[in-house]
């Protein structure tokens, strides 16, 4: 199982079109995907594709999602070697199907598609490809991404446990590890899955706390959803000064944090390195007995001026694994600064 692609519902494709190409990267794909009701748009940058599309009618499926929340994820597309199975399978446990098995011919590949219902407004489509594909095809290197690294659920109060049991029994997903995550104005629960070739992570938080970040994104979004994507990157340094060059909107680190980190066992940084990273207010983890493997991440504000989805980017150096634990604390605070900002933290 790998991730084919991500589809956001917004209010207009075009625009988003346009943003995702200015401010990361992206290239526009040729054609533009529309039907009578709906227009989209694909962008594209390396292997990751995002499908972004808006209303041109009230009985668009977009226009029934924006009525029940704000522009976001709409669906999270997998693709798996058998389709069909899987789809007996999340019927076999009590998923709904949304769209049966569809076969489409593209050229000389054979595309299987179904579609099932997830958690909230989100669903997941399900694909099965005739295209062979190999890790030892010659990769590109004129793009800013790797791939998606993970993409994290928000469910509200109580659910974790029953999202954990329905990726697990409907996608075979396995749970990894476990977190939960504190400061002193607010607390969260998380647990990581993983598809079992390890292809795809999605940890599922939940609020463990009235006042939790989770919790006003579960209140703005009216319900459960994806709270962001993390996109890998070869080269963080470069790729968020280009960002910041484009005006993109990060989550600030106070100076502070590049104090506070030297004086963690095994700092991993050359001094040069570090001023470079504090320039760009990225954070740095890395476990002691493996300081090689440095994990580098900064997030960006939430993209849709609400506070629901945003993006991190991440860069793992020697395989680097986790997801900056070391940092949470810290990415937790600024956070709350954006909370306390908006006046639904005091």
């Amino acid at each position: 199982m790998k991730i084919d692609h991500v589809h956001f519902y917004v209010e207009d494709a075009k625009v988003w079109r346009d943003w995702f190409v200015h401010h990361l990267g992206f290239t526009a794909v040729d054609s533009s995907i529309s039907s009578v009701h709906t227009c989209t748009e694909v962008v594209s940058n390396g292997i990751v594709r995002f499908l972004l599309s808006s209303a041109l009618l009230p009985t668009s499926p977009v226009a029934a999602f924006l009525c029940q929340h704000p522009p976001g994820v709409a669906d999270v597309a997998f693709v798996m070697e058998d389709v069909e199975g899987a789809i007996a399978l999340a019927q076999l446990h009590g998923a709904t199907v949304i769209q049966p098995i569809q076969s489409k011919q593209f050229g000389d590949i054979c595309r299987k598609c179904g579609k099932i219902a997830a958690w909230g407004g989100l669903s997941h489509t399900l694909i099965e490809s005739s295209e062979v594909t190999t890790d030892d095809a010659p990769q590109t290197t004129d793009h800013t991404f790797s791939g998606i690294d993970h993409i994290v659920l928000n469910v509200a109060v109580g659910e974790l446990e029953s999202a954990v049991a329905w990726y697990e029994k409907v996608l075979d997903f396995q749970p990894q590890q476990s977190f939960k995550i504190q400061t002193d104005r607010s607390a969260l629960y998380s647990q990581v899955m993983v598809s079992r070739n390890g292809g795809v992570q999605l940890p599922i938080n939940e609020p463990a706390s009235r006042n939790s970040q989770i919790q006003e994104f579960l209140d703005v979004n009216r319900g459960s959803g994806i709270q962001h994507i993390a996109l890998g990157t070869p080269n963080l340094i470069s790729a968020i000064a280009q960002f910041r060059a484009s005006g993109l909107s990060l989550l600030s680190v106070p100076q502070t944090y590049y104090t506070q980190i030297q004086q963690r066992p095994g700092f991993p940084l050359s001094a040069l390195e570090l001023e470079a990273i504090a320039q760009q207010e990225i954070l740095v983890d890395w476990k002691e007995n493996a300081e090689d493997a440095v994990l580098l991440q900064i997030f960006t504000q939430p993209i849709f001026g609400q506070p629901t989805f945003f993006f991190e980017f991440i860069e793992r150096r020697y395989q680097a694994k986790g997801f900056g634990e070391g940092n949470f604390r810290a990415l937790f605070e600024a956070i709350e600064s954006e909370q306390i900002k908006r006046g639904t933290l005091q």
